[in-house]
């Protein structure tokens, strides 16, 4: 069989040295692989992360909400996926899926799971009346936006990153695909941004803390590897609000929160008070 023909068998298998980089982070059932209780800090708000794009979306509105003067405090716990954290007993519980973030609110008679990043945004920025209109067409502008980076994510993740940055091996047409639909989605974006400061209007809003993680930090440079390739340059109305987005404190701090990679003085694996931004990062604690 040629290396570049693929004819799929009758019967698909699971062939788990076969996914890339990231291969130990999925599999093709459901369910726990080990009893693991998840911990309980002291806040209202639990909230179990990875500082991915998706991860990033809840921390960055619970720093918006605090910064506003909402009382929104957390704790945020991390769930590292290469080590299967998301396989975890306590983490299926709040989340079948298995798949980051997930959150219990504990300001209810019981305790709630919220799972999937946009459940979390909409239930946050109606429990505190923020970045989501109450009503009318502003609302539904809002959630259009929403629910078009839920929609649109998969492609840019999945689609053009995973086949760009992390497959085993490069092939042009999947590469192609994707980054067609890439440069598109970044194109809608740029159109829509021609005419209004942020994605859903002229207020920031939970849409733009949605899409910012994904399509602002591509074109500022942190996905991927692939603004050359992707001539983000071009599109000046994205380039503008990511670095307006990228500018405000809140986001900074978000950005931080669970994050297991990258450079030490941004990494703040858990976050439990205001102060640890200042007394929790990496470069200050190390490995204790």
């Amino acid at each position: 069989m040629s290396k570049d023909t693929y004819t799929p068998p009758e019967v698909w298998t699971w062939d788990k040295d076969n996914g890339g980089k990231f291969a130990s982070t999925n599999r093709p059932i459901a369910g726990a692989t080990h009893d693991k209780a998840l911990p309980v800090g002291k806040h209202p708000f639990q909230l179990h992360s990875l500082a991915t794009p998706n991860g990033v979306k809840a921390t960055i509105l619970f720093e918006e909400l605090l910064e506003a003067g909402y009382d929104a405090e957390y704790d945020a716990w991390l769930i590292d996926i290469g080590e299967g954290d998301q396989f975890g007993s306590g983490f299926v519980e709040i989340n079948p899926n298995s798949k980051i973030p997930a959150m219990i609110d504990n300001t209810g008679a019981e305790p709630l799971r919220v799972f999937e990043s946009g459940s979390i945004l909409i239930h946050l920025a109606e429990k505190f009346g923020a970045f989501l209109p109450a009503s009318g067409p502003e609302r539904t502008e809002v959630l259009n936006w929403l629910m078009w980076q839920m929609g649109s994510a998969p492609f840019l993740g999945g689609g053009f990153g995973h086949f760009y940055a992390y497959a085993p091996e490069k092939f042009q047409y999947p590469i192609d695909r994707y980054a067609m639909e890439a440069k598109r989605q970044l194109d809608v974006l740029d159109r829509t941004l021609s005419e209004r400061e942020f994605v859903a209007g002229e207020e920031y809003t939970i849409a733009d803390m949605a899409i910012w993680p994904w399509y602002g930090q591509l074109v500022l440079g942190r996905l991927y590897d692939a603004a050359t390739f992707l001539d983000v340059e071009s599109y000046n109305n994205v380039m503008r609000w990511a670095e307006t987005i990228d500018a405000r404190p809140a986001v900074q701090r978000g950005r931080m929160v669970n994050r297991a990679f990258g450079d030490p003085s941004m990494q703040l694996h858990e976050r439990h008070s205001a102060g640890d931004f200042d007394t929790q990062t990496q470069d200050k604690i190390g490995d204790a």
